[in-house]
């Protein structure tokens, strides 16, 4: 199993999730730590760590410009696919792990068990938790077939099929629907010790608003329909921000529509037309849905790895 992480000035974060990489009780057989340009400590605790753990080495990607908003272009996965073409052979399972995770002991294990058990399984995943103000941790809202873009496990089949995955917002929707298109399956799974913790809340990277605004974005980019659009902000009014969450949310698809932001190719967007649909008749008439057959995985609100 190789595992990649991409980092960039996470030196609050990186020793937390090196630690707890360090205590899994399947180890990877490579750990590639992916430095994309870090000014910080970052690099200095990925060195560490490396000089310990045999398995574990440090590269660095050249040095490029980094725009205002360094998540609105893929740059996790840019570093992600950077990470795999320098990736020593062989491999059969390359794991992108985000940086700002602690991870149960037995995460590697489970997710390698799941590969071996289903054959078609082509990307899988965790669930995430996060702690609030109070101290108190929540689940993040994941439909079962999608995989956050903080813990995802691709076997190399189909990474090779989906590849070159394209740096847009709402890549890591972007990659799964590929795969489904083409047979494979996806899904989160739970572990026997509980979710992964993201220490830093999804959208918060550089402030909530921003973050919903590029969730809006992300549906856009795979196709999402505007009616569903507005009944997913519906279901989100309750979430902090409360309400106007909901509606930077909307308006990021609206801005990406007017400026005819780049977008998934037709195909995934017809699909995801299609699937959108099959939705839409699910929550207005369950009777008449279940008429329907559905050749597809419902996707329910599929959350973008742009935070």
């Amino acid at each position: 199993m190789l595992v990649i992480v991409p980092f960039l000035n996470e030196e609050r974060y990186l020793g937390e999730l090196l630690r707890s990489i360090g205590e899994q009780t399947r180890p990877p057989d490579r750990l590639l730590l992916v430095d994309d340009g870090s000014k910080d400590g970052s690099s200095a605790i990925a060195e560490q760590f490396a000089v310990g753990h045999p398995y574990a080495s440090v590269l660095r990607r050249p040095e490029r410009k980094i725009g205002r908003d360094r998540l609105a272009h893929g740059v996790a996965l840019a570093a992600f696919e950077w990470g795999v073409q320098h990736a020593p052979e062989p491999w059969d399972v390359a794991a992108k792990l985000d940086a700002d995770l602690c991870l149960p002991p037995s995460t590697l294990a489970s997710l390698e068990r799941e590969l071996i058990a289903d054959p078609r399984l082509g990307i899988v995943g965790t669930y995430l938790v996060e702690r609030g103000p109070d101290g108190t941790t929540a689940r993040h809202r994941c439909p079962p077939d999608h995989v956050n873009g903080a813990t995802k496990f691709y076997r190399r089949e189909c990474h090779e099929q989906i590849a070159p995955i394209p740096p847009l917002l709402g890549w890591d929707t972007i990659d799964e629907i590929r795969a489904r298109v083409r047979g494979w399956t996806t899904r989160s799974v739970d572990l026997p010790e509980g979710d992964p913790l993201h220490l830093r809340p999804m959208g918060a990277h550089d402030g909530r608003l921003r973050g919903c605004r590029r969730w809006g974005a992300c549906a856009y980019t795979y196709g999402e329909h505007p009616i569903h659009i507005l009944a997913v902000a519906v279901q989100r009014l309750a979430d902090p921000p409360r309400v106007i969450g909901s509606l930077n949310y909307v308006l990021g698809w609206s801005l990406a529509a007017l400026r005819r932001a780049p977008r998934a190719e037709p195909e995934l967007r017809d699909y995801v037309a299609r699937d959108t649909r099959r939705r839409v008749l699910r929550r207005l008439a369950p009777w008449s849905f279940a008429r329907v057959a559905s050749p597809a995985q419902p996707m329910e609100d599929p959350a973008c790895g742009s935070r």
